[in-house]
């Protein structure tokens, strides 16, 4: 059995004083996509960020195609092109349009998408890749800020929340692109609350509760432990 593209192990991680997570285990296989669970506040997001180096300390190991990550900084993981980050806050240049948003992030790794790969992947893009940003409804927010970290080149993609307030219409196109980069061999750690959009996406689910995971499930063992998972999540 090979080793897992994304291995991490007795994850620690603060801000400031504050202890967040308190040893965080989870593997990924390469093309897989997991899911982070939980309630608001239990270290969904702090994992993604201490992943990223976007914390004030981390300990443990984070480990990514076989290479150490834990003790490298911030601002010297994202120039490798390893790891893509959708923050929940999408992070998107209002004073920019649609078209320069999407050339501004520089290929850092090999076989980032190029803008017609993106048009066809998020075609609600195209039709408004001259609006400034400040003019994008949530929906094309949220398409164009994946969209960026798509023409990085980055394998590993960590999305936050990527469903949270938006149309129905938008949920099922954003469904049907994440199943497109499965396809295409991407890895994906998914923090989402919309368990119904998330469920049929995932090879595994990891609950999360004060900064530990304290259960996880594949897909084919959903259904015998529903319960269990309604429970955790307050359904």
């Amino acid at each position: 059995m090979s080793a897992p593209f994304l291995e991490i192990r007795n994850l620690q991680a603060w801000y400031g004083e504050s202890h967040i997570l308190h040893g965080i285990d989870l593997d990924l296989s390469e093309g897989q996509l997991i899911t982070l669970l939980g309630r608001n506040g239990a270290g969904r997001t702090t994992t993604l960020r201490a992943i990223m180096g976007m914390v004030d300390r981390r300990t443990g190991s984070i480990r990514i195609g076989g290479e150490e990550f834990i003790d490298k900084p911030a601002h010297r993981i994202a120039p490798l092109g390893r790891i893509g980050y959708c923050p929940e806050e999408r992070g998107i240049f209002g004073s920019l349009t649609v078209g320069e948003n999407l050339m501004l992030p520089p290929p850092v790794g090999p076989g980032g998408m190029s803008l017609d790969e993106i048009f066809t992947m998020f075609p609600n893009l195209r039709d408004v890749r001259g609006r400034m940003g400040t003019r994008l409804s949530g929906g094309e927010q949220q398409m164009l800020a994946m969209a960026r970290i798509l023409r990085t080149g980055a394998r590993l993609l960590l999305l936050d929340e990527i469903t949270e307030g938006l149309a129905p219409v938008i949920v099922k196109a954003l469904g049907q692109a994440i199943r497109s980069l499965k396809e295409k061999g991407y890895t994906i750690v998914l923090v989402e609350q919309n368990f119904r959009f998330a469920a049929p996406l995932a090879d595994r689910h990891y609950v999360i509760e004060h900064g530990k995971v304290i259960d996880s499930f594949g897909m084919d063992e959903l259904t015998a432990n529903q319960d269990r998972l309604n429970q955790y999540l307050s359904v």
